[in-house]
């Protein structure tokens, strides 16, 4: 298939209302093959200075148009992803890998966050607070003004969306650096973005070097606020460098997903349940099961049960129809797998079904029991198809083990028992807890974590705070 052919396709960056490229390019690949699909631009840093002047200056109109017409927009915006959600599909399938109808439900889960903050652009309410004296207490929330959003690779439209669409709703600008790695999808959706109505400058999408534009906007006083999803290590340097100019950030960081099996849970749907949470994407999402805890009492059925779910996957090219597990990203990617399962059985979990190595980028779904909390997954994300399972014997042991950790993102358990649905749901460390569902995430819901999995969060009524500044004005002297 030739990408140019497909309508939404642009490999060109989007600056103040223009479709602009470079002396200098970057190739995009096909992970299935590593053939070029196409190239983008090397923005340079003059380029990138500019981006944010004129975001500043179209900033300064937007926050001026009513909310309901800044709400038109983003409705017709939805509208157009959705038109085109097989071509865009198409293009994320192509660049980053997953499954065709994978893709095609990442494009409807990140058009409903442009069209939950379609609606939520009517709602960014302020307050009227009684006072002692003879004042008034008038709160209102502001559009913060120019945003920043560097976006990964595994969900390269949702996780634009949802930083994209709130920005807009609220009255700010915002510029986009998507992963280089899969920058087709953010142009596609720019594209959609411009037919829909942005302004000129409103939404801008530039492209090259990951540090040089980093370190730009991060540096920038014009620049109030920064949201970033990918590793802890990365968000903790974006964090300092956005220091000196005091920016509000939402960091999106590193997981590893903890998921107790008890024994008085619906077998089937826990087992169902590990499958939609671990296989999804490979394995290469920020909230997919790193760490499977089994009771003793099911832990030899869920083995038996997990491996002929895992065995009936197919692996392949995603545009082929009945792939369940693409490749992955890169090679890095795979060898961070091969490293965990290895360090696994080297400390002496056994094999119950994949593989331990390859070489290529295609990586076998593959299950190991007998793990311990001394082994490298443990403790390490691992991103990938790795499903290692460990066994518990009591509910206090459990949660000692699944907080047993720097993250405290996202965190699942599985049982009919109520009164233990809510003590363990109390007990865990982490911003998300998925009960009896491996699939947590939905554009009404605060998505982020706590500790070192970041701050802030994205989606819901809570999402549009991110982008808002509350400004306090006192009334006094009314007789």
């Amino acid at each position: 298939m030739d990408i140019k052919n497909i309508s939404v396709f642009e490999n060109r960056c989007l600056i103040n209302g223009e479709w602009l490229t470079a002396t200098t390019l970057l190739d995009v690949k096909n992970p299935v093959d590593d053939t070029v699909l196409t190239q983008v631009p090397v923005l340079d840093d003059v380029v990138i200075h500019r981006v944010i002047q004129d975001a500043d200056r179209a900033q300064k109109a937007w926050k001026q148009v009513a909310p309901a017409e800044r709400s038109q927009v983003l409705k017709q915006w939805f509208h157009l992803v959705m038109q085109h959600q097989e071509e865009l599909a198409t293009i994320m399938t192509l660049e980053q890998g997953k499954p065709l109808k994978e893709a095609k439900g990442e494009i409807a889960y990140a058009a409903s966050y442009i069209e939950w903050f379609s609606e939520e652009a009517k709602r960014a309410y302020g307050d009227i607070i009684p006072a002692a004296s003879s004042s008034e207490i008038l709160v209102f929330k502001e559009a913060i003004g120019v945003c920043a959003a560097i976006t990964p690779w595994n969900f390269p439209a949702a996780m634009i969306t949802r930083k994209v669409a709130p920005a807009l709703a609220v009255g700010c600008s915002i510029i986009v650096k998507p992963a280089s790695e899969t920058p087709l999808t953010a142009l596609a959706l720019a594209k959609l973005a411009v037919q829909a109505g942005v302004p000129a400058g409103v939404l801008n999408v530039v492209t090259g070097s990951s540090t040089k534009i980093g370190q730009i906007l991060t540096a920038s006083s014009v620049v109030k606020k920064l949201s970033f999803t990918g590793s802890t290590e990365v968000g903790a340097q974006l964090m300092a460098q956005c220091a000196p100019t005091i920016k509000k950030l939402s960091l999106e960081l590193g997981g590893n997903a903890p998921v107790i099996v008890f024994n008085e849970c619906d077998l089937e749907q826990a087992v169902q349940g590990v499958m939609d949470t671990k296989f999804r994407n490979a394995g290469q999402t920020c909230v997919c099961a790193n760490r499977i805890y089994v009771q003793s009492g099911i832990y030899d059925e869920f083995i038996v049960r997990l491996k002929a779910k895992v065995e009936a996957l197919k692996l392949g090219n995603g545009l082929e129809d009945g792939t369940d597990i693409g490749p992955l990203i890169n090679r890095k990617a795979i060898q961070k797998v091969e490293e965990h399962i290895q360090d696994a059985l080297s400390k002496g979990a056994t094999l119950v079904c994949g593989q331990e190595s390859n070489d290529s980028q295609w990586c076998q779904p593959t299950v190991v029991r007998d793990v311990t909390q001394e082994m490298l997954c443990a403790t390490e994300e691992t991103f990938g198809p790795f499903a290692p399972v460990f066994r518990f014997e009591h509910e206090a042991e459990v949660i000692e083990m699944a907080n047993d950790t720097e993250f405290g993102l996202a965190s699942y358990l599985f049982t009919q028992n109520l009164n233990q649905f809510l003590r363990v749901s109390r007990a865990l460390e982490y911003g998300m807890v998925g009960v009896n569902t491996g699939l947590i995430s939905n554009a009404a819901a605060p998505f982020g974590g706590v500790k070192s999995s970041g701050i802030g969060r994205e989606g819901s009524r809570y999402g549009l705070d991110d982008y808002l500044e509350m400004k306090y004005v006192c009334v006094g002297n009314i007789n």
